[in-house]
């Protein structure tokens, strides 16, 4: 049965990883290449490779994926490994098939002379949201993604910040055959894409959440329940100065409702010490179910 139930985990994340990775493909190959924008990590050097030898993206992403995977294995056990593998695979089958439509003449890639700050723009959000797609569903591309994935596990590090800074580094290596001005273009593109990738990682949803600090703590939750019908907390808490026993209310709310709730927290204690912070893919209900 718990193999099953596995296989079935498996299955519903290969289609998602496929289609992540056939967004990233298609955007290296419909803006970054015809613009001769760069790109970091492992791609970054196949693209260099592609520049100076015209040697194929796809075949270069294969062979120097293959190590990095091989230490993937060792590192990400379980599901995750074989979520790379699919990734791996389907970029370097979809970097194939598109370089043929390309060459076929069946998509008319994205390429100008002047406005590369709009390729690079359209460049950052396609790639970063394949990539998104792919590190949602548990998978990577190879390359840098692998190293992102195991620190990101370790130290609990944003993928999207290890990638940038990866990127960087790899990017600046590349003005030694790069015009320092697409170099710039391509910092743009990285950007977005990091922006992005960890946009999707959070969760499209954002929310908001409350805790507030009040003596009226029992009245202002009975409020809240009422008028927005979102559940509410109340967190047992001590003055560190008056000694004080009292009540937190812990409560989440969508970004709409935030005006509505800081006003109903006034008109019971206009006193109230409130703290809003971010809150990112949440679930349960009155929000999005698992």
């Amino acid at each position: 049965m718990s193999s099953s139930i596995k296989l079935g985990t498996i299955s519903k994340a290969v289609a998602p990883i496929m289609l992540g990775a056939a967004i990233y493909a298609f955007g290296l190959l419909y803006f970054i290449v015809p613009n001769q924008l760069m790109e970091g990590g492992v791609t970054g050097i196949t693209i260099l490779l592609n520049y100076a030898f015209n040697i194929p993206i796809f075949l270069t992403t294969l062979l120097l994926n293959l190590p990095l995977f091989l230490v993937g294995w060792k590192v990400l056990g379980g599901n995750q490994i074989i979520y790379t593998g699919v990734g791996i695979g389907s970029l370097s089958l979809f970097l194939w098939l598109f370089e043929r439509m390309i060459k076929a003449g069946w998509i008319v890639t994205f390429s100008t002379e002047h406005d590369f700050i709009l390729a690079s723009l359209y460049a950052g959000v396609t790639l970063g949201l394949g990539l998104g797609i792919v590190f949602r569903f548990g998978g990577t591309t190879g390359g840098v993604d692998i190293v992102a994935r195991i620190l990101g596990r370790k130290f609990g590090w944003s993928m999207g910040q290890i990638i940038l800074a990866v990127d960087v580094i790899i990017i600046g290596v590349s003005l030694l055959y790069i015009p320092r001005e697409k170099i710039l273009y391509t910092l743009v593109a990285v950007f977005i894409a990091s922006r992005v990738i960890d946009f999707i990682q959070e969760g499209a949803y954002a929310a908001k959440a409350f805790t507030i600090i009040s003596d009226e703590a029992p009245q202002i939750a009975e409020l809240i329940t009422a008028e927005l019908e979102r559940g509410v907390t109340l967190i047992p808490a001590i003055g560190a100065y008056s000694k004080q026993a009292k009540h937190m209310v812990y409560c989440v709310v969508s970004r709409q409702e935030i005006r509505r709730l800081s006003l109903l927290v006034k008109s019971i204690d206009p006193k109230a010490f409130v703290i809003i912070s971010d809150v990112h893919d949440v679930h349960g209900e009155g929000f999005r179910e698992t």
